[in-house]
C-alpha cells in the first residue's frame, strides 16, 4: 500500500539525515536489547557493514515494518535526536500511526516557558549565570509558542519579525521543531502557507556560493516582485525560520547605513540574501523568526526587530512534569523531584531541558543499579556520575584503556577551546588535541553521547560541539585536574583568574574544578585522575581564600559564584550561621561583617521560597540595609514594607531608579512612618512617571494616619 511505502521511505530518510557516528552509534544500540523496549538485538555481523539502505530491510526484517518504527523512535530519543523523531511521528500513517503519534509526542515533549517584552542588548555574562538571576515567572508575561507572531497585549499590530533569545540547552531548537510540526499538522499558524526553516549551521558553509533565493525555495514564490510588504494582504504568506543566530559564522553587516533591494530571482551570496530578507528589503511581507542565544543577539539592529521573546527553560512545574514524564513510577519520579528540590544548584540548573536530560540519565541508572547510597547534590557529583555511566559503557565495548584515552582526549580538546573561547569546532582542533576522529568514530558511548558531529554540506566541513558548554566546561576542569604538574596554590591561582573574568566564563569551570578536589569525586573517576592531588588540609586553605575574596567588597554576581564554589567543596558554615540569627530573630544587622552581609544577601537572592512580601524591619530597619539589599530582593516581590525604617534621601533616590526598572515586579510600597519631604517625593515622583513602574499602590504618611496613593 502507499502508507506502507511511505512508512519505508520515513525510515530511510530518518537514517540517511544521521550524521556517520550518529549511525555507527545507532547500529551499535540496535545490536543491545537492552536498549529496544523487549525486542532482541541484531546480531554485530549483520550491522557491521550494513549500509542505511541495508540497515532498513534489517530492520523490517526482525521486527516488522511496526516493530521497526518502535525501535527507530526509542533509540532516536537515546541519541538525542528528537528532531528527527517528531520528523518521523510526523510523517507516520494510518490511524494505528496516528493513535501512536499523538502519546508519543506527549511523552517526549514538556513545554517550556517562554516570556514577552525582553530588550534586545548584548549579553556577556555566563549564562549559568544569568540563570540564578532570574525572576520568579510571575512577574512576567507569557507567550505560547503558537501565539508567537501575536502582540502580548492582546491588541492586533503588525509584527513582521520576532527575535527568540535563550541560552544554550533553554529549549529554543526544540520550540521550533515543534512550531513547524504544530503548523505541519495544522494545530496552529493556520494562516502560514509555507514555512522554511534553516538553521545557521546549515547556512554557514553556504557563504561563499551564490544562489537565489527562489531556487532555494523551489522557485515558488510570484511574490517577489509584488512590492506587497502586507502579511495579511500578501497572497502567499510565508515564514522563514533562522534558528541559532549564535552559530552564524556570516557577515550579515546589518548597521550599514544602506542596505539596497535585491531580486529574489537573481543570484547572491548566502550573506547578502539573508541581509536583504532580515532588513525588511527582500520578501517584506514574509514573517521571520530568529532565534539566538543572548550574547548574540545584538547582531539584528533594533529597527528590524518586531517583537522579542526569550525562553526560559523550564518552570518548577513543568521540571516536576519532565521528570514525571520520563519516571512513570510515581514513586520514583516523587523521590527525584524531592531530591533535586533539596539541592538548590541541582534545582536551577534544571531550568535547562538539556540538564535534566542529565540529571535524568544519571538517576535512572542509579535507582535502576544500587539500592543504597545517596545521590549526586552538587553540580561536580552529577557530571561526574554522568561521566561514569558512559565511561562504564564504552569500557563494556572497548576496554577500560580505550575508555581512558578517548576521555583524556575530549577532555584536553574541552580545555583548549574554552579557553580560546570556542564552543565549535572543526577538524583541526581535533587534531590538536590528539581526538583520533577515525577511531573515536566507532565508539559509541562517551563520544556519541557527550560530543556531537554535524555533517557539512555535500564536501563541506563538518562540525563538532559538546552536547552543552557546562559538559565542556565540566571536561575541562577534568583536564586541568589530570595534568601531572599540580601545586597547592593552582586552586587559588583559577580562583583569581575567575574573578578577573569580566563576563564570568570561568565560573562553571571554577565551581567543577573545585568540586573534583574532593576525594568522594577523585575515587569514582581515580582511573582518570590517578593519583589524588588535593588533601583535606589544602582544600581547607581553599575555603579560607574564598571566605578572604568575599570579603573584599567584590561584584555581587563574582560573590555569588563564590558562595556557589564553597558549596561545591561542601561548606556551607557562612550561610548557615546567617540561616540560625535569622530563625532565632537574633540578627542583628548592624553588627554584621562585610562576609556576613554578603552570605545574607547570598540567601535572599537564591530562595526558592515564593514569598509575595517583602519585609525590611526583618534584616535592617535602615539605609544602609536597604541600599545593600535593594538590588537583589525587594522589587522581586509583588509587594515590599519598608515602613518604620528611617529611610532618608538616598534610599528615595534608589527606590526611584527601582520602580522604573524593566525589571521589577513591584505593585505595592509600603513607605508609612518615613520622612519623605519635599526631595524625597520629587525622586519618588520620577520613578511613578516612568513608562516601566508597574506600582500600583503606595502607602506613605505618618502614624496618625495613612495616606493611601493608587498609582
Amino acid at each position: 500500500s502507499s502508507s506502507t511505502v511511505n512508512d519505508f521511505q520515513d525510515l530511510l530518510n530518518v537514517l540517511e539525515d544521521l550524521g556517520e557516528e550518529e549511525f555507527i552509534k545507532l547500529k551499535w544500540l540496535l545490536q543491545q536489547s537492552s536498549s529496544l523496549l523487549g525486542f532482541p538485538g541484531i546480531r554485530r555481523s549483520r550491522l557491521q557493514t550494513a549500509s542505511r539502505q541495508d540497515a532498513v530491510d534489517l530492520l523490517v526484517q526482525t521486527y516488522s515494518l511496526s516493530g521497526a518504527l518502535q525501535v527507530i523512535r526509542t533509540l532516536l530519543e537515546k541519541i538525542n535526536r528528537n528532531d528527527l523523531l517528531l520528523m518521523l511521528c510526523a510523517s507516520s500513517s494510518g490511524s494505528g500511526q496516528r493513535k501512536r503519534k499523538k502519546q508519543r509526542l506527549v511523552d517526549i515533549y514538556t513545554e517550556v516557558y517562554v516570556t514577552a517584552g525582553c530588550d534586545v542588548h548584548i549579553n556577556t555574562q555566563h549564562e549559568v549565570r544569568q540563570m540564578e538571576k532570574v525572576l520568579k515567572p510571575a512577574a512576567e508575561i507569557r507567550v505560547k509558542p503558537r501565539d508567537m507572531f501575536l502582540h502580548p497585549s492582546g491588541e492586533y499590530q503588525p509584527i513582521r519579525t520576532v527575535l527568540t533569545n535563550g541560552i544554550a540547552g533553554i529549549g529554543k531548537t526544540f520550540l521550533v521543531q515543534k512550531l513547524v510540526l504544530d503548523w505541519a499538522e495544522q494545530r496552529s499558524n493556520q494562516d502560514v502557507h509555507l514555512v522554511f526553516p534553516f538553521t545557521f549551521r546549515q547556512l554557514n558553509p553556504l557563504r561563499a556560493e551564490r544562489f537565489s533565493l527562489a531556487q532555494l525555495i523551489h522557485e515558488c514564490i510570484p511574490e517577489t516582485s509584488s512590492g506587497n510588504s502586507n502579511y495579511d494582504k500578501s497572497q502567499f504568506k510565508l515564514l522563514f525560520v533562522l534558528d541559532g543566530l549564535d552559530e552564524s559564522r556570516l557577515h550579515l553587516d546589518l548597521h550599514a547605513d544602506h542596505i539596497r533591494s535585491v531580486d529574489a530571482t537573481k543570484t547572491s551570496t548566502a550573506e547578502v540574501l539573508l541581509r536583504k530578507l532580515i532588513s525588511g528589503r527582500l520578501l517584506r511581507s514574509a514573517r521571520l523568526w530568529i532565534t539566538s542565544r543572548p550574547a548574540a543577539s545584538g547582531q539584528i539592529p533594533r529597527q528590524f526587530v518586531s517583537s522579542v521573546t526569550e525562553v526560559r527553560g523550564f518552570t518548577d512545574l513543568q521540571k516536576e512534569e519532565y521528570f514525571r514524564k520520563r519516571f512513570r513510577d510515581e514513586e520514583q519520579a516523587s523521590r527525584i523531584i524531592s531530591h533535586i528540590k533539596a539541592s538548590q544548584s541541582l534545582h536551577i540548573m534544571c531550568h535547562i531541558p538539556v540538564f535534566c536530560w542529565i540529571t535524568a540519565t544519571v538517576l535512572e541508572d542509579m535507582l535502576a543499579s544500587r539500592d543504597t547510597g545517596e545521590l549526586p547534590s552538587s553540580l561536580t557529583e552529577m557530571y561526574t556520575e554522568f561521566l561514569v555511566f558512559h565511561m562504564d559503557r564504552t569500557k563494556e565495548k572497548y576496554g577500560s584503556e580505550k575508555s581512558i584515552q578517548y576521555i583524556a582526549s575530549l577532555a584536553k580538546l574541552a580545555y583548549q577551546q574554552l579557553e580560546k573561547g570556542n564552543m565549535i569546532f572543526y577538524r583541526k582542533d581535533l587534531m590538536e588535541s590528539s581526538v583520533d576522529l577515525k577511531e573515536a568514530s566507532v565508539c559509541s558511548g562517551v563520544f556519541t553521547e557527550i560530543f556531537r558531529e554535524e555533517r557539512g554540506r555535500r564536501d563541506k566541513e563538518n562540525r563538532f560541539s559538546f552536547v552543552h558548554l557546562s559538559v565542556q566546561e565540566f571536561l575541562a576542569a577534568l583536564y586541568v585536574s589530570m595534568l601531572k604538574k599540580r601545586s597547592s596554590r593552582k586552586a587559588e591561582a583559577y580562583i583569581d583568574r575567575a574573578l578577573e573574568s569580566p563576563n564570568g566564563h570561568l565560573d562553571l569551570f571554577l565551581r567543577f574544578f573545585l568540586g573534583l578536589s574532593l576525594q568522594t569525586n577523585q575515587v569514582k573517576l581515580r582511573e582518570l585522575l590517578v593519583t589524588p592531588w588535593r588533601s583535606s588540609d589544602s582544600n581547607q586553605d581553599t575555603v579560607q581564600y574564598i571566605k578572604k575574596k568575599i570579603s573584599e567588597n567584590l561584584p555581587l554576581e563574582k560573590t555569588l559564584n563564590l558562595f556557589y564554589c564553597l558549596s561545591e567543596l561542601g561548606d556551607r558554615s557562612l550561610v548557615e550561621d546567617i540561616q540560625q540569627y535569622l530563625s532565632s530573630e537574633g540578627l542583628s544587622t548592624d553588627k554584621l561583617s562585610p562576609v556576613q552581609w554578603s552570605a545574607l544577601t547570598f540567601i535572599l537572592i537564591s530562595s526558592e521560597e515564593h514569598l509575595e512580601i517583602f519585609d525590611l524591619k526583618k534584616y535592617s530597619a535602615s539605609d544602609e540595609g536597604l541600599l545593600r539589599l535593594l538590588p537583589h530582593k525587594p522589587f522581586h516581590f509583588l509587594s515590599s514594607r519598608l515602613d518604620d525604617c528611617n529611610l532618608s534621601e538616598r534610599s528615595y533616590a534608589a527606590l526611584s531608579s527601582s520602580l522604573s526598572c524593566q525589571r521589577s515586579c513591584l505593585r505595592e510600597l509600603d513607605l508609612s512612618n518615613n520622612d519623605l519631604h519635599d526631595s524625597g517625593v520629587k525622586l519618588l515622583s520620577a520613578g511613578l512617571e516612568s513608562s516601566r513602574c508597574k506600582l500600583e499602590i503606595l502607602r506613605s504618611g505618618n502614624s496618625s494616619g495613612h495616606l493611601i496613593q493608587t498609582v
